[in-house]
């Protein structure tokens, strides 16, 4: 397990700490859990890029007015 100094201001420190004690977590649990996000959120923005390279353009755009369609409707 690799561990990781990271500098931040004094009042994010403390909000940070506040936020973790009111979730009943460590600080190191809760910079975890932000890491996991990140790279969620990495991961589906990589494979949406890639999926987004083998597909068919005007196929793309029917399927985005589709949504804006059922959206505007509910």
């Amino acid at each position: 397990m690799a561990t990781l100094t990271i500098r931040l201001p004094d009042e994010k420190h403390a909000r940070l700490k506040a936020l973790a004690k009111a979730k009943g977590i460590s600080l190191n649990k809760l910079m975890e859990e932000f890491s996991n996000i990140a790279l969620a959120e990495f991961d589906a923005q990589t494979r949406f890029k890639a999926l987004a390279i083998t597909g068919d353009r005007q196929t793309g755009l029917e399927l985005l007015d589709k949504l804006d369609n059922y959206f505007a409707e509910s």
